[in-house]
């Protein structure tokens, strides 16, 4: 928009690119050029919020989850807790959090923890019960221990309803992250908050496509993952 206005001022007509920002156009490659920089920015930021939250989120859901199937009643307990947990809307949780992290990026990130415990500890308790029973008993069979046959028959088997949560999880997280713009770490929410406060339309739809495009990115990663840890999906596959 600068660019121009300063062509009108010293007399030059403007040029396509500048126009659609005099004429603040939805789409404005000019917008992008000018400020990729701050695109960047906010992308690296948005980022690295979603990696941290979804990150400790397993990090916490996996031993919670597997605590949870041994100690007899607690499993409601969790389920129901992360559940209640899930319907606080995103604007009241942060808010709820401030007095005790501040205004900070560790508000946002414990949020969004939060709600990725919800998603993720109901997929270690679905992918685990999918798992037949004559499976476990030919585990134990073969002289597997309880914690043998976790790791080398129980989780190789729920894999696939773990990795489809994890994805869930991630995807969700990206869009939540944009609410963080309430502390000013909300990456590329930061963005579209004051494009819509200021009409700024090129800014308003980069933004939110940058998000989508994160969001696809980081899925597609995800089944990449995922192909490499079961090998023998591949191989029934070809």
């Amino acid at each position: 928009m600068i660019g121009g206005l300063s062509a009108l001022v010293h007399g030059h007509p403007p040029t396509v690119a500048d126009d659609c920002l005099l004429r603040n156009a939805w789409v404005c490659p000019e917008y992008v050029r000018t400020r990729s920089s701050e695109l960047v920015a906010a992308s690296t930021e948005h980022l690295r919020i979603t990696i941290v939250s979804v990150l400790i989120g397993a990090v916490v859901a996996l031993p919670l989850a597997l605590f949870a199937r041994r100690v007899r009643g607690l499993r409601p307990a969790v389920l129901g807790t992360a559940t209640a947990i899930y319907t606080i809307p995103s604007l009241a949780l942060f808010s709820l959090l401030l007095p005790f992290t501040g205004l900070s990026e560790r508000t946002v990130v414990v949020g969004l923890v939060l709600y990725t415990l919800t998603i993720l500890v109901r997929a270690v308790f679905a992918g685990l019960d999918g798992v037949p029973e004559e499976v476990r008993d030919a585990g134990r069979g073969m002289g597997y221990s309880g914690r043998g046959l976790l790791w080398r028959v129980e989780l190789p088997l729920a894999l696939p309803v773990l990795m489809g949560g994890l994805r869930i999880a991630t995807v969700s997280t990206v869009a939540l992250t944009t609410i963080g713009t309430i502390v000013g770490s909300g990456g590329l929410g930061n963005l579209i908050s004051t494009g819509l406060r200021s009409n700024f339309k090129a800014q308003v739809l980069t933004a939110s496509v940058l998000c989508v495009v994160l969001a696809l990115a980081l899925d597609l990663l995800l089944i990449g993952v995922q192909r490499l840890l079961m090998p023998w999906r591949r191989r029934e596959a070809a």
